[in-house]
């Protein structure tokens, strides 16, 4: 009985051992494919990482980018406007020597008529030569009558002052050119030379940022000589003059009554050029 129950036995501790050693294979299996996922976890956590931080690296370059692109437009508009600026200057500079040249050559000068002759005194009738008469200093001239109390200016005294100050204009002399051509307008106000004398005037306090002086001056064209071929020039300095003292309402309405009253002058596009400035300036 004793021998039987050995043998039963015997088997199933067989089984059991064999049920021991395949759990313990399973445990260790599971075991090694947990370490696997978690390899596979990390390395897939550090691809993510890897191809965020190529990500951000691509998106910094692509602003740096962005910022050279908009700091060379920024300086490429600068630029412009500079050209823009000298190149107003210099054609106004050519226009008005242009129009100097065509409107004041010399015309036909009056014939000058000789002096008299003093009368020869005649013989008497006696037949002795005459005696000459006392030598009498000269008397200064009577006086003009009071319609013709203002006598004309000569026109080559004229001429050359003007011309004085507008050599300085050209060489860039402004303190002087706006001294000088002040000086023509107060000796000649009625110089046909006076609205260009009142327009380069202007044109010299704004060049020294005297908007307001440059403001009047270029006013007093618009308004005294409204034919004058520097009046559109005027307006449109007149709208400058008025942002140089920072009126922006007052210098857009100003530049957009050039464009209405002059719409297909140099004048009204250079407005527009600058009603364009002013707008991309303020950010809209």
């Amino acid at each position: 009985m004793t021998t039987l129950r050995r043998t039963f036995r015997l088997p199933a501790i067989a089984c059991a051992v064999a049920m021991a050693l395949a759990a313990g294979g399973a445990g260790a299996q599971s075991r090694q494919s947990l370490a696997d996922r978690v390899a596979a976890l990390e390395a897939r956590l550090q691809q993510n990482q890897s191809e965020q931080s190529v990500e951000q690296l691509n998106r910094i370059a692509q602003l740096e980018q962005d910022v050279k692109a908009l700091r060379a437009l920024v300086e490429q508009m600068q630029n412009q406007n500079a050209q823009e600026r000298d190149a107003s200057k210099a054609q106004y500079i050519d226009l008005d020597s242009r129009l100097e040249r065509i409107e004041k050559a010399p015309g036909p000068q009056p014939p000058v008529a000789a002096p008299a002759k003093p009368p020869v005194p005649s013989k008497p009738a006696t037949g002795k030569p005459a005696t000459r008469p006392p030598v009498v200093a000269a008397q200064p001239p009577a006086a003009a009558p009071a319609d013709a109390a203002t006598a004309p200016a000569d026109p080559a005294n004229e001429q050359a002052a003007y011309k004085a100050a507008f050599a300085a204009v050209k060489a860039e002399h402004y303190a002087d050119s706006a001294r000088l051509f002040g000086a023509f307008v107060q000796q000649y106000p009625d110089s046909t030379l006076a609205p260009n004398a009142y327009y380069w005037m202007g044109e010299s306090y704004y060049v020294t940022q005297n908007y307001q002086l440059a403001l009047d001056a270029f006013k007093t064209v618009a308004s005294r000589f409204p034919d004058s071929p520097k009046t559109p020039g005027a307006l449109l300095k007149i709208g400058y003059a008025l942002e140089g003292l920072k009126q922006r309402d007052a210098a857009q309405a100003a530049l957009r009554d050039v464009i209405a009253k002059y719409p297909n002058s140099d004048e009204a596009g250079q407005a527009e050029s600058r009603l364009r400035a002013m707008t991309m300036e303020a950010g809209g």
